[in-house]
């Protein structure tokens, strides 16, 4: 286990010491804020936690703006040159929050300098990128991980025991969405998640890419796509919006099974709408994120004349579902921001157990594979002709 950033704090319940990790970030912002939520309540609540964070120093560009992050968030140091982060030693863990520009040179950097990396999705604004990212961060041996947090939903996560497990049998189909409306209105103003030289691609990057990395997680490799993309306001405050608006995707995934991936950011009164539903021979199960807690589940073995057929609604809040030794009695819910506390004690129990990132977290190869299926997306709908995945190693 690396050392940077540790020193030796308190006692756990069982009387063993407690390491400490020191924790820099770029990034201030909505991510921001939910990775910090994320290390604060970790702090108590799973105790005791793998390691100790201890929020060191956070960077963003704007001095006024990092400031007040700082205070509010509890880090110790703000800096404006993200670049002062990663020549901290008392920094372990590099926590990359930033914009997608941002995030594969800090990411690289701050491997290279022996620390451990959580980086944002996309891992690259490209299939190119996020390549060098992953073989330059997995050549230096530290711990990497992408924060696709919705791998850390206890239902997803029971929804892949159950798969694993055989009761749905052979999968057939995987229909995955994740719909917002938070850009239909045309006045909405240019922001660098329309310019695709900072974000790469639009909602299929920024939306997409969770469906795409769920649709691996639960079913498995994707071989092929079809896909078309659309930009429905073309102009925002005189600057050209140069990324997709909404993406429709048909795929193939290497067992056999069929899918469609949609993403879009102008659905009418969608405010975080991620849903998914696979089918296979022995049955289903469904999901939607504003039913965090709930997994919609059915299997084909009902006995004929039983009235209560169908989906049933599975509350996964049992104390033997996925981390809820962390949290309250049954029914009594969690929400959305608790999925970061789940990814960041994976983490960070990764980094001091010396285990594995996957296949439960992202690895920089899952980041890289999804970008491969983002970029081939893209081209699909630019030619349109199905596009079979190419993968490197």
């Amino acid at each position: 286990m690396s050392k940077v950033g540790f020193v030796t704090m308190g006692q756990s319940e069982g009387g063993d010491d407690i390491p400490t990790i020191g924790i820099g970030m770029l990034g201030y912002g909505f991510m921001g804020k939910a990775h910090s939520n994320g290390y604060k309540t970790l702090a108590y609540m799973t105790w005791p936690p793998p390691l100790m964070p201890q929020l060191v120093s956070i960077a963003g560009r704007n001095e006024e703006a990092v400031a007040g992050a700082a205070r509010r968030y509890g880090f110790s140091d703000h800096v404006t040159d993200w670049k002062q982060i990663i020549a901290d030693d008392r920094v372990g863990v590099f926590d990359n929050s930033g914009p997608n520009n941002f995030h594969s040179e800090p990411t690289i950097a701050a491997a290279e300098a022996g620390k451990h990396v959580i980086c944002e999705k996309p891992l690259g604004r490209s299939a190119d990128e996020s390549y060098e990212t992953w073989k330059r961060v997995d050549a230096t041996g530290v711990k990497a991980m992408v924060a696709f947090n919705y791998r850390f939903v206890p239902a997803v996560r029971l929804a892949r025991m159950i798969i694993e497990s055989g009761e749905l049998g052979e999968i057939f189909h995987f229909r995955g969405s994740y719909l917002q409306e938070w850009i239909i209105d045309a006045d909405f103003p240019m922001v660098w998640r329309l310019d695709k030289d900072v974000a790469g691609s639009g909602a299929l990057g920024d939306l997409g890419a969770h469906v795409i990395d769920l649709a691996r997680y639960l079913v498995g490799e994707i071989s092929a796509v079809s896909a078309h993309t659309r930009t429905f306001v073309k102009n925002r405050e005189g600057q050209a919006v140069t990324v997709d608006d909404a993406v429709e995707s048909v795929v193939d995934f290497e067992n056999g099974a069929v899918g469609t991936i949609e993403a879009t950011r102008f659905a009418s009164g969608r405010k975080n709408g991620l849903t998914f539903e696979i089918n296979g021979s022995k049955g289903s199960i469904s999901f939607d994120i504003e039913r965090l807690n709930e997994l919609q589940v059915h299997f084909r073995d009902s006995k004929p004349g039983d009235l209560a057929q169908g989906f049933r609604t599975v509350l996964v809040s049992e104390a033997d579902h996925p981390f809820w030794q962390y949290w309250w009695p049954q029914g009594h819910m969690i929400g959305w921001e608790h999925t970061f506390v789940h990814e960041i004690h994976h983490f960070l129990s990764a980094i001091r157990e010396d285990t594995e990132i996957g296949p439960h977290g992202a690895t920089f190869e899952d980041g890289y594979r999804a970008a491969e299926i983002c970029d081939a997306m893209l081209r699909s709908a630019d030619n349109g002709a199905r596009e079979q995945l190419q993968y490197r190693s």
